[in-house]
């Protein structure tokens, strides 16, 4: 009998063999990376368009949940495009709406992995064909980095990588974290350089994409609330995407 077919049945040597697949999908994907800094969160992503006519600034691989929160993805895009609808519809629709904020990063982590698993268990269904990092920050935990795989298994990082060439990437990253943690700064060199162990091809700030989760930043709320106390201010975003002149700047540091 051929277990590999059957998404709910356990094979003999206690293997789901859909969940394999799936992972092995991931593993066919482009490289993501997520670093936790002392003072932020970095995910680092190659982004490559299959043809040079298409539009690459249509293309986008992190993506942002809450001002302070995102996530990344390797394995299949529109597979990662309905999971971003699902945690942003838990984070808005759902949890704000109740307790009149955004959901911690654990709690934001945790919808997305039951989401996933119960793709595992389920006929008709496949699993979801992505792991994702997710990035965050809440002012219980402060930053932190997850991720989570098709079975619906998730762990908390210091640095990790997933898609293609992961294992050499988790290597790299062993040899080059510090146990005191990195500032943001060298976090941003470090997954370029890791990003770098595994590119093909040339790497520019066109191939590359970066967000961080950092610091509040007023000026990424687009408006300016003169003559108001502190206290009264709006909370600003957390999370940025780098420019494609910030990220030439990087990779002409390295």
């Amino acid at each position: 009998m051929s277990y590999s077919f059957s998404l709910t049945t356990f094979s003999p040597q206690g293997k789901l063999g859909q969940i394999e697949h799936a992972l092995a999908a991931v593993n066919q994907g482009v490289q993501s990376l997520g670093i936790k800094a002392t003072n932020g969160v970095v995910l680092a992503t190659e982004k490559k368009t299959p043809s040079p006519l298409q539009d690459a600034s249509s293309l986008e691989k992190v993506c942002k949940i809450t001002p302070d929160c995102c996530m990344v993805y390797s394995g299949m895009g529109p597979d990662f495009r309905v999971l971003v609808d699902k945690a942003r519809k838990a984070s808005h629709a759902s949890y704000k709406r109740i307790y009149d904020e955004y959901p911690p990063t654990r709690i934001l982590v945790q919808e997305i992995a039951k989401e996933m698993q119960r793709a595992t268990q389920s006929g008709g269904v496949r699993p979801y064909g992505v792991s994702v990092l997710v990035a965050g920050w809440d002012a219980a935990h402060g930053y932190q980095l997850y991720q989570v795989d098709p079975s619906g298994s998730y762990y908390p990082w210091k640095a990790t990588a997933i898609g293609k060439s992961s294992t050499s990437s988790k290597t790299f990253l062993e040899k080059r974290y510090s146990e005191q943690g990195l500032e943001l700064e060298d976090a941003i060199h470090t997954a370029l350089l890791t990003l770098k162990e595994g590119f093909e091809g040339e790497m520019t700030s066109d191939t590359v994409e970066i967000a961080i989760v950092s610091v509040e930043e007023p000026r990424l709320l687009g408006y300016k609330m003169n003559g108001k106390p502190e206290d009264e201010l709006p909370k600003a975003p957390r999370y940025r995407k780098l420019s494609r002149d910030e990220i030439g700047d990087y990779l002409s540091s390295l």
